[in-house]
């Protein structure tokens, strides 16, 4: 039989490293985990975290402190923190991609304390875009479960490496957010309280276009000061392609406007009154909230 204590004693080993610097974030309605990531500041999942409402971290020993939003990034699920009093010391992340089948320990902090998954690197593929137009760096998914508490968490090698955050995808499998993505969503937040996002100017509804007929939007709305409008987009327009390709859907266009589409020139493919229409416009930035 295989004995398989010394790696047990690797992987507790490795976890009681990395989870002192592994908190609860508690909102109003939500717990979920996050991490140190420089001093006076946490990390933590955008998803997870509630709309509105006091924020606070809970410490490894069970000490509440105060924490206020710096920014949150929907588009790649980042959320960055600033906390009042000490804080344990920041995590160290790494850049590096894990394989394929490597060995992988999740980590986060439940409202009873820590908690830890154990699994392997289920799928590692290329830089994607999201559905809200965020730029991930690395397609990684872990193949274990953990409890919606740890949500915001860490994903640690077992060369111990702490290679990015622990989200929840479809059906509640586990997606890592990369550490070059985080150091470079959570800079940005810390530096200018928001990420940029583009801004057409418009309210959209998915439509089909008759039998085998495709998929379109049609214009609900259009903002007096968005670009849509100047471009000569109206109420009940069909949008039907974008960039000179074929309309997938609303959430096509919502990809589309990352933060590196501001200023640049989109081409709209309409349907007005059943005859084809096209126009150009210049991405705008999205208002503040």
């Amino acid at each position: 039989m295989t004995d398989l204590s010394d790696l047990s004693r690797s992987i507790a080993a490795l976890a009681e490293r990395f989870s002192p610097g592994v908190v609860g974030v508690t909102g109003a309605r939500a717990w979920s985990s996050g991490f140190v990531w420089r001093e006076g500041h946490v990390v933590t999942a955008d998803e997870a975290l509630d709309a509105e409402g006091d924020v606070a971290v809970v410490l490894p020993d069970g000490t509440r402190r105060a924490a206020a939003v710096v920014g949150r990034d929907p588009s790649t699920d980042v959320a960055l923190l600033r906390v009042e009093g000490a804080l344990p010391p920041p995590v160290p992340l790494d850049p590096a991609v894990p394989r394929l089948g490597e060995l992988a320990l999740a980590l986060g902090r439940g409202p009873d304390g820590a908690v830890a998954g154990f699994g392997v690197v289920r799928h590692a593929g290329p830089a994607w875009r999201s559905l809200r137009g965020g730029t991930i760096d690395a397609r990684l998914q872990l193949d274990l479960r953990l409890p919606r508490a740890a949500e915001g968490g860490l994903a640690l090698g077992a060369d111990g490496r702490a290679f990015g955050m622990t989200v929840f995808g479809p059906r509640r499998s586990s997606l890592v957010i990369p550490s070059a993505t985080i150091e470079r969503v959570a800079d940005h937040l810390a530096r200018h309280g928001r990420v940029a996002r583009g801004y057409l100017g418009l309210s959209l509804q998915p439509v089909r276009l008759g039998q085998g007929g495709g998929a379109a939007a049609v214009v609900t709305d259009v903002d007096p000061q968005g670009p849509a409008l100047a471009a000569g987009v109206l109420q009940g327009d069909l949008l039907v392609r974008l960039g000179g390709e074929p309309l997938r859907g609303p959430w096509a266009v919502r990809s589309r406007l990352g933060p590196d589409s501001v200023g640049q020139a989109v081409e709209l493919g309409l349907l007005r009154g059943g005859q084809p229409l096209t126009v150009t416009l210049t991405i705008a930035e999205q208002p503040a909230p």
